[in-house]
């Protein structure tokens, strides 16, 4: 009994952290808005506000559950088609608005190590990808 409240404490304290950490990226760094100007979409800046939101639970739920969904292809198109398009958006904007490592590295000293610290974060993102799709897919 203790152990499973433990686990849920630990479950709803990380899930807080990681949730707390994204909207505070999005906000401070003000991604939606930049994307909003990028796609000269800003009429629609509640649904992009409201779609990021219910997309982070969504995928907070998901992850846990992780369902199979069995649909046919001319659905399952589409669908990628929008994520692929929203994920090229999301990057395009964060490339615009994020010269926080440029101004980190120089504040720090480091600017001649520029090129190791974002081939370091590539290869992390290739490597913690190819992990979860190769080791979780089959087991």
């Amino acid at each position: 009994m203790i152990s499973s409240l433990l686990i849920i404490f630990i479950g709803f304290a990380g899930g807080l952290a990681v949730g707390s950490g994204f909207v505070a990226f999005l906000s401070v760094l003000g991604i939606i808005p930049r994307l909003t100007q990028l796609s000269k979409t800003g009429d629609y800046i509640r649904a992009y506000e409201w779609g990021v939101a219910i997309g982070a639970v969504a995928g907070g739920w998901l992850s846990l559950a992780n369902p199979m969904l069995y649909l046919p292809a001319f659905i399952t198109a589409p669908v990628g088609l929008f994520d692929g398009v929203f994920i090229g958006l999301l990057a395009a904007a964060l490339t615009e608005v994020l010269n926080v490592l440029p101004i980190l590295a120089k504040r720090i000293g480091i600017q001649d190590k520029m090129i190791i610290i974002l081939m370091a974060i590539v290869m992390g993102k290739v490597t913690g990808s190819l992990f979860h799709w190769l080791y979780f897919i089959h087991h």
